[in-house]
């Protein structure tokens, strides 16, 4: 069993940074895949990036590719999700999951443990 606990969250301007954090409990973390995902009010949560168990394949969603960085640490045995220049369009809750296979992908059927999330707001 992995538990994933999401931090960072927060109100920003549009055109700011947020880091967000996702800690992990276990010691299969380096072992599996990472995601983000993010819901809006009235949505469906949609895939934002993923990671593969080393950190050499990343791959993102095209609403967030050039702003969004994910990145993983495995001796923390945290993921992170560093976003720059925030739209409105970004607010949403972001929850972060793992994948017991390793390769990492945007299918959220995929992955077998998610966190709480944290929201993320981006004002005009």
């Amino acid at each position: 069993q992995v538990q994933l606990v999401e931090s960072g969250g927060g109100l920003v301007q549009a055109g700011g940074s947020l880091r967000l954090s996702c800690a992990a409990s276990g010691r299969t973390f380096s072992r599996y895949a990472m995601g983000w995902f993010r819901q809006a009010p009235g949505k469906e949560r949609e895939f934002v990036a993923t990671i593969n168990w080393s950190g050499s394949t990343v791959y993102y969603a095209d609403s967030v590719k050039g702003r969004f960085t994910i990145s993983r640490d495995n001796a923390k045995n945290t993921v992170y999700l560093q976003m720059n220049s925030l739209k409105t369009e970004d607010t949403a809750v972001y929850y972060c999951a793992a994948d017991r296979q390793p390769y990492g992908t945007a299918q959220k059927r995929a992955y077998d443990y998610w966190g709480q999330g944290t929201q993320v707001t981006v004002s005009s």
